[in-house]
């Protein structure tokens, strides 16, 4: 997901360096006077939700045509700020990209707060919590990494993280906190959340990179293992020399600059979009767990809850 302020996030900040540019373009992005939008879809389900519940209301309630296009997060900053996607709902907070498109080039505006508080951590189940208390404190991760290991972390403890993708800061925890743990990547949010289950239903000791609002609490419940504290101090570090927790941050949408002074009841709506985390969780657990197609998630979530998005659309 992106840096949380410059401490990094489910992806950590990048410099600005070349454009890495998504090779994804849409059909609908920057047409003029067209009822048309095109959305950033994150890989994770929680973005995913934002986007369903969004383009289920453009079009049904608005009569426009949307597209979306899944981008990875710098990426995907690149291609608002160039016109390919019109906007991005969840963002985790990219400083070094905001500096970029919204101070200096000017070609991206902030659309608000989306409503939830994001917060990146590292989480054990609450079985081993409740049975090992004092793993709850960092200072003594390292006397169950034994307990941890798994073929891929071979002789050190696995700390389990997710896409490759998110650029986070675990290995510079692990290295500057001085732990017996390795880094694994499961290779997705999906084949995150298969592995946490499977140690969940056996019953295995685990310690994983993990964030909320996430709905996977609502099945495995998990606790977090308190690092050093985050400071602003800290998080202005370069990334290979983090050594405190991620922070806590509101998360943020944005929009491409031309399609928020041309984007009429779209671009409105869309500022307008704001609800809780209790809201994104039931549309990502119907994606996610019960298999709804995005569609059909945001449609039973709107005929469910008319209360919240009606205040969303311009009138």
């Amino acid at each position: 997901m992106g840096a949380l302020l410059a401490a990094g996030g489910l992806v950590a900040v990048t410099g600005c360096g070349a454009a890495d540019m998504t090779k994804q373009s849409s059909p609908y992005a920057d047409v003029s006077d067209a009822k048309s939008v095109t959305l950033s879809v994150q890989s994770w389900v929680g973005a995913q939700a934002n986007v369903a519940v969004a383009q289920y209301l453009l079009e049904h309630e608005l009569g426009y045509r949307v597209d979306t296009v899944q981008v990875d997060e710098v990426p995907a900053w690149d291609a608002l700020s160039q016109g390919r996607v019109d906007a991005i709902l969840e963002d985790w907070g990219h400083p070094a990209q905001e500096k970029q498109y919204i101070q200096d080039k000017k070609t991206v505006v902030p659309a608000g707060d989306e409503g939830v508080t994001g917060h990146i951590g590292w989480w054990v189940p609450q079985y081993l919590a409740q049975e090992h208390p004092d793993i709850l404190d960092w200072h003594n991760l390292d006397k169950y990494a034994a307990t941890m290991r798994t073929a891929e972390s071979g002789a050190k403890g696995q700390l389990l993280d997710g896409s490759p993708s998110y650029v986070t800061n675990d290995r510079a925890l692990v290295k500057n906190l001085q732990l017996d743990y390795q880094p694994v990547f499961a290779g997705s949010e999906a084949a995150q959340i298969t592995q946490i289950k499977q140690f969940a239903k056996e019953g295995k000791p685990f310690l994983t990179y993990w964030y909320t609002p996430q709905w996977l609490f609502n099945e495995v419940p998990m606790v977090e293992v308190q690092l050093p504290p985050y400071t602003d101090a800290c998080g202005a570090k370069a990334p290979a020399d983090v050594d405190c927790a991620y922070p806590t941050t509101p998360l943020q949408k944005y929009l491409n600059a031309t399609f928020a002074r041309n984007g009429g009841k779209a671009a409105r709506f869309l500022e307008n979009f704001h609800w809780n985390k209790d809201d994104q969780n039931e549309v990502s657990q119907l994606i996610a767990e019960q298999k709804l197609s995005p569609e059909a998630a945001a449609k039973r979530w709107v005929t469910a809850h008319p209360d919240v998005w009606k205040a969303w659309i311009p009138r």
